[in-house]
């Protein structure tokens, strides 16, 4: 099979069909950036998961005199309640599974919320008797929460025992329902595209039915005929992974590390060595689509 001759026939084909060729480049960028942004928007889920599940504390609320949950009856915990929750922390039962703990009185928890809520009207209603004291734990598996609340959930004193991986797992289904979204949207735009990729070659066949018709003549095999309409369209499709690729890169060097690691500090983030990760997928997956779309387009009309 003379290479030159292969490609000859393929800019041929790109330039009679040069706006379907621009279609299909905007598509497969469209589509694969859509796939490049749930790529990166799940493994942005699982580092956060990584990062903040290992600094999640669990706090044990003593009673105030405003609570009527647990055992409480609003009544505050007394020092002594306050310490046998910590005898039980240090005891031989609770202390190979704790990391670090502290105890966190009611004037630091107003405080910290004052701190928190600087400049927001409701930091002028809370006073620190409203405000619980707490024992902040950092268990060494944060996933054997369950074992202090079996051991401290009955004792006196004690309003309750909240573990913040509760409050994370739904901040984390909000971003995995976004991720599956785009998933979504982008196995929409993938069809839509090998579609478009099928229709251009299609197109870019028929337009040339007097040369093949000539190949076919002089004895052209069917491979030697296809070969030319297939990598039409993994031109068009990498052109249009390239793009996708650089939106990929762009969106994390601009927007993630620019704007949203500077505005939330405390967060990890992904970078560009994920990102970098993420476009050959791009490049490989568009270039698979282009091949596939293109070769059963070009072999069903080849048997027309």
């Amino acid at each position: 099979m003379r290479l030159g001759l292969v490609l000859g026939e393929v800019g041929q084909g790109l330039r009679r069909n040069l706006s379907m060729v621009i279609s299909v480049v905007l598509v497969t960028f469209i589509s694969l950036t859509f796939v490049g942004a749930a790529i990166l928007l799940q493994m942005q889920i699982t580092q956060m998961k990584s990062y903040w599940f290992d600094r999640a504390q669990v706090a044990v609320y003593m009673c105030t005199e405003f609570s009527t949950v647990g055992g409480c009856d609003q009544q505050a915990a007394t020092p002594e309640q306050v310490a046998l929750v910590e005898a039980q922390l240090e005891s031989e039962t609770l202390a190979p599974f704790i990391d670090t703990f502290y105890f966190e009185t009611q004037q630091q928890a107003y405080d910290n919320f004052q701190e928190q809520f600087a400049g927001d009207a409701v930091a002028d209603l809370i006073t620190p008797e409203l405000l619980p004291e707490a024992f902040w734990v950092n268990l060494i598996d944060p996933t054997q929460s369950a074992i202090l609340a079996d051991a401290l959930g009955g004792l006196a004193g004690v309003e309750s025992i909240v573990d913040q991986r509760s409050y994370l797992d739904q901040i984390f289904d909000i971003l995995n329902a976004s991720s599956l979204t785009a998933i979504g949207i982008a196995a929409l735009m993938l069809v839509a595209a090998a579609l478009l990729i099928a229709t251009t070659i299609r197109l870019s066949a028929f337009s040339r039915r007097r040369e093949i018709g000539i190949m076919r003549l002089v004895g052209a095999s069917n491979r030697f005929i296809q070969t030319p309409f297939i990598i039409e369209g993994v031109v068009a499709a990498l052109l249009g992974s390239v793009l996708a690729g650089l939106a990929v890169v762009g969106i994390v060097q601009f927007f993630v590390q620019g704007y949203l690691a500077e505005t939330l500090p405390l967060t990890s983030f992904v970078g560009l060595s994920d990102a970098l990760l993420v476009v050959p997928v791009l490049l490989g997956a568009g270039a698979l689509l282009a091949a596939l779309s293109a070769n059963v387009a070009i072999t069903r009309y080849l048997r027309v």
